[in-house]
C-alpha cells in the first residue's frame, strides 16, 4: 500500500504543477513571449491564456506602458573644446514585444549607448553658448536618431529631455562675471536714457511754460493797452462832450500834483513851467466862483493897489516871513497871490 500511496501523491503533485503551468494570467498593459522547444510560438496578451505544460515556456513578460529611464551625466566636448556634463531622460514605449525580445539583447542598454553617441555628435558641432541655449534643437535631434534606430527593435521613443547641462566651474565663474557686467551695462544705459529723457521732458516743459507765459504777457499787454486806449478815448469824448473850459482843466491839473509827493524816497520835486498857467486859471476860477456865490452883495477880497507916488510898482504882502514882493503892474509880468487867511487894509478909491 505504501508504494501505491507514494505514486498517487506524486501524480497529484505533477498534475497540480501542470495545471499551474497550463494556465497563464497576463496583467493589463503587459505581454508574454511563449517558446516551444526554444522556438518562438506566440505572444500572450492580457487575460487568461492556456499553454501546453512542459512543452511551452513563457520566456519573459514585457511591460507595454511608457517607461522613463534617466541616464547618468555624460561628459561631452563642445566645438570650442569645452567639456560639459549632460543629464538625459528618455521616455520610451515597447510596441512590439517579439522584436524587443529577439532583435536586441538589452534594449535599455542599447538606448543608453545610442543616446550617448548621438548626443556627442550633436554637441560636438555646437559651441558652448549654442549648447546652453538650444535645448529644443538637441532634443529634436536626439529623438529623430533614436526613433530611426529603435524602430526595428519594437520600441518607440516618445520624448528626449536634457535634465541639466553643467559647464566647468571656471566657465561658470566667467559666465557669471560676464552676465554681471552685462547687467551693469544695461543698468547704466537705462539710467542714462532715463536721465536724458527726464532732461528732455524738463526742457520741453520749461519751453512750453515760457511760451505760454510770453503769450499770456503779450495778451495782457494788448488787453491793458486796449483798456488804456478805451479809457483815454472815453475821457477825451467826455471832455469834448462836456465842453470843459480852461478853468476846469487847470483844477484837474492841480489835483494831480499831490501824486508827486507820494513815496518815502521823494526828496526833490520838479514842477513844470505850466504850473504858473494853471495857477492863473485856478485863481480866475476861484474869483468867478466867489463872485457868483455872493450874488454881488459881498465883494471879493481885493488886492492892495499901488500908492499914487509910485505907480510903476506896488508892494503886495505875499508871505509874513518873506515880506512884500514888488510887482510891475504896468508890464503885467506877475500877478499877486492872495492869502485868504490874512486880512488886508481896505483902500478907499476916493
Amino acid at each position: 500500500m505504501e508504494p501505491v500511496l507514494i505514486v498517487l501523491v506524486v501524480l497529484v503533485v505533477v498534475a497540480f504543477i501542470a495545471l499551474i503551468k497550463t494556465i497563464q494570467v497576463i496583467p493589463q498593459a503587459s505581454a508574454a513571449i511563449v517558446e516551444r522547444f526554444g522556438r518562438y510560438t506566440r505572444t500572450l496578451n492580457a487575460g487568461l491564456n492556456i499553454v501546453v505544460p512542459f512543452i511551452d515556456r513563457v520566456r519573459n513578460r514585457i511591460d507595454l506602458r511608457e517607461q522613463v529611464v534617466p541616464f547618468p551625466p555624460q561628459p561631452v566636448i563642445t566645438q570650442d573644446n569645452l567639456v560639459v556634463n549632460i543629464d538625459t531622460v528618455i521616455y520610451y514605449q515597447v510596441t512590439d514585444p517579439r522584436a524587443a525580445t529577439y532583435e536586441v539583447a538589452s534594449y535599455i542598454q542599447a538606448i543608453e549607448q545610442l543616446t550617448v553617441t548621438t548626443l556627442r555628435n550633436i554637441i560636438g558641432s555646437m559651441d558652448l553658448e549654442s549648447t546652453l541655449t538650444s535645448r529644443e534643437v538637441i532634443n529634436a535631434g536626439l529623438r529623430g536618431v533614436l526613433d530611426e534606430a529603435t524602430g526595428k527593435w519594437g520600441i518607440r521613443v516618445n520624448r528626449v529631455e536634457l535634465k541639466a547641462i553643467e559647464p566647468p566651474t571656471s566657465i561658470q565663474d566667467s559666465m557669471e562675471k560676464q552676465m554681471r557686467a552685462d547687467r551693469d551695462k544695461r543698468a547704466a544705459i537705462l539710467t542714462a536714457e532715463g536721465q536724458r529723457q527726464a532732461q528732455i521732458l524738463k526742457a520741453e516743459g520749461e519751453k512750453q511754460a515760457d511760451v505760454l507765459r510770453a503769450e499770456g504777457e503779450a495778451q495782457a499787454a494788448v488787453l491793458r493797452a486796449d483798456g488804456e486806449a478805451a479809457a483815454i478815448r472815453t475821457v477825451f469824448e467826455a471832455i469834448h462832450d462836456g465842453d470843459a473850459d480852461q478853468k476846469l482843466l487847470a483844477y484837474q491839473y492841480l489835483q494831480t500834483l499831490p501824486e508827486l509827493a507820494k513815496g518815502d524816497s521823494n526828496k526833490l520835486w520838479i514842477i513844470p513851467s505850466e504850473v504858473g498857467d494853471a495857477l492863473k486859471g485856478l485863481g480866475g476860477a476861484f474869483g468867478g466862483l466867489t463872485g457868483g456865490m455872493n450874488g454881488g452883495a459881498v465883494a471879493a477880497p481885493t488886492v492892495p493897489q499901488a500908492a499914487p507916488a509910485a505907480p510903476a510898482a506896488t508892494q503886495v504882502p505875499l508871505d509874513p516871513a518873506s515880506g512884500p514882493r514888488p510887482v510891475d503892474t504896468e508890464k503885467g509880468a506877475a500877478r499877486p497871490r492872495v492869502d485868504p487867511a490874512r486880512e488886508y487894509p481896505k483902500i478907499d478909491p476916493e
